[in-house]
């Protein structure tokens, strides 16, 4: 068929697709929300809110959350998505609530060279063309949060959005915002 056979258009192309809200369907499976068991040795609860520009909870969002063990070694243990119920998986997933809240049962990671210790997060929710790639950063160790060279490249108030805040039972809560005043530093991929 030479270009000259082919019949002109007729249909407009169709609009781009989001990521969401339909996270539920072939992503959930049991406990995906603990990465470490819970009140196990070490065990922390990382909790925080997703919001929009005008700071109004997103309530359908999904986070994973990826990271290394207290030790700074990378989980290879089986059971990412089947937990034994003592495995430290180094992975999880959590929805957002009707308030934008979400939670992990976790553990501190551990720094490895020259980067602070952090946990990698994707966000994922309706209206965004693809993923969000951050990181939450632990905020206890000043030295090493001044080295890092990813917050090192970026200026006070955008370094201020990836660092959490220690809880009184010695959580880490962090929150994320999609847009506006505060707005999250997300990372290209």
């Amino acid at each position: 068929m030479t270009t000259a056979n082919v019949p002109p258009k007729t249909h407009a192309p169709t609009a781009g697709q989001t990521v969401g809200p339909f996270f539920a369907y072939g992503v959930e499976y049991p406990k995906m929300r603990e990465v470490a068991f819970p009140h196990s040795p070490g065990a922390i609860v990382l909790t925080g809110t997703v919001t929009d520009g005008d700071g109004n909870a997103i309530p359908d969002a999904m986070l994973e959350i990826w990271q290394r063990d207290a030790d700074g070694s990378v989980p290879r243990g089986r059971g990412s998505l089947r937990r034994d119920d003592h495995t430290f998986t180094g992975f999880g997933r959590s929805y957002t609530n009707d308030e934008g809240g979400y939670y992990f049962w976790t553990r501190n990671p551990g720094q490895v060279a020259a980067e602070a210790p952090f946990i990698a997060l994707i966000v994922y929710a309706r209206g965004l063309p693809n993923k969000l790639h951050t990181r939450i950063y632990l905020p206890d160790d000043e030295a090493a949060l001044a080295a890092d060279p990813l917050l090192s490249s970026l200026d006070a108030e955008e370094r201020a959005t990836l660092i959490a805040e220690r809880t009184p039972d010695g959580g880490l809560r962090f929150d994320v915002r999609l847009q506006g005043e505060r707005e999250t530093v997300f990372l290209a991929f």
